[in-house]
């Protein structure tokens, strides 16, 4: 029974750091547990294991580091976003994206979907390429949606690879990379993507051509944002573990872009088997259960789609 306590009282810290919720409720629970109809993602289906693992914490902080190598998806996080007075509270938002959009029901991700347009609606601006250029932007442009969902996906996978246990399931593809992208692809259908690249090979030469255009770059703004990823204003408990965490997303990064955003990697010898083992040592903590997959799981169970346990 302690154990279960303090199980109890962990896991209520870690999801409230996550979702902002004083409960430690995330505020979503209830929109994916309702509903009768299923969602994109079933639990064998690769975007439901790399979601649910933690990999995810990594690949987080990796993803911000990657769109910030984009001076248009900066611009509109320097811009339009709270990310400096309330880092958690966007945080949460995006968190709020992925789980409702992998674990939500048709209906839901619909919903999360139009709440993300809505916002994008509002980020207008301009941003200043790499050769001197002022060009226009919104967030809604197929091109800042593709690097931004390629940062975010790339990110994952990544760091799945690297830090997570689980194996990617393959499916009908090739390898479980492969299912991974083409699955995920469906997620930003909603958002007005349909043109994001659905195997590895794709999704290679997507950010290569992203790099190769001169669309890439890091000024004074971009190191001020990796400032702030890297030292956010997290609760004191937390910032060890989001150290190594934040270490093990620079060791992910290509040395190119490790580079450009004025990072060094610590030695892979160390970083990767004590994430590996600092995440295996979360999960232990705040024990295996997840709400957010019980409730999705619950709502597949009652319509019918899963068996019932």
């Amino acid at each position: 029974m302690p154990n279960n306590a303090l199980q109890e009282s962990l896991s209520k810290r870690f999801r409230r750091l996550l979702s902002g919720d004083p409960d430690g409720v995330p505020p979503w629970l209830d929109v994916i547990a309702a509903g009768d109809e299923p969602g994109l993602y079933l639990p064998t289906d690769a975007p439901w294991v790399v979601h649910a693992d933690f990999g995810t914490l990594v690949g987080g902080i990796r993803a911000l580091l990657m769109q910030a190598l984009h001076p248009g998806s900066l611009t509109g996080v320097a811009n339009h976003s709270r990310y400096e007075q309330d880092a958690l509270g966007r945080l949460a938002g995006t968190i709020r994206w992925l789980t409702v959009t992998t674990f939500g029901s048709h209906t839901a991700v619909a919903g999360e979907a139009q709440r993300v347009n809505r916002m994008h609606k509002r980020v207008t601006g301009e941003y200043t390429t790499s050769t001197g250029e002022e060009r226009p932007y919104k967030a809604a442009d197929p091109d800042l949606l593709l690097w931004v969902h390629i940062a975010f996906m790339e990110s994952f996978l990544r760091c799945h690879q690297m830090y997570a246990w689980r194996e990617i399931p393959a499916g009908q593809a090739a390898t479980g990379a492969d299912n991974y992208i083409a699955q995920w692809a469906k997620s930003v259908i909603p958002l007005g993507l349909d043109t994001a690249p659905m195997n590895q090979q794709e999704l290679n030469a997507a950010i290569e051509k992203f790099n190769s255009d001169g669309l890439l770059r890091a000024d004074e703004t971009t190191l001020n944002v990796v400032k702030f990823i890297k030292n956010p204003p997290l609760p004191a408990a937390a910032k060890l573990v989001y150290r190594l965490l934040f270490d093990a997303a620079v060791l992910s990064l290509p040395e190119e872009f490790r580079s450009m955003l004025g990072l060094k990697a610590k030695p892979r010898w160390l970083i990767q088997p004590t994430t590996r083992g600092v995440l295996r040592f979360i999960r232990l903590a705040i024990g295996p259960e997840s709400p957010i997959e019980d409730g999705a799981i619950a709502r597949l169970e009652r319509i019918g789609i899963l068996a019932q346990r």
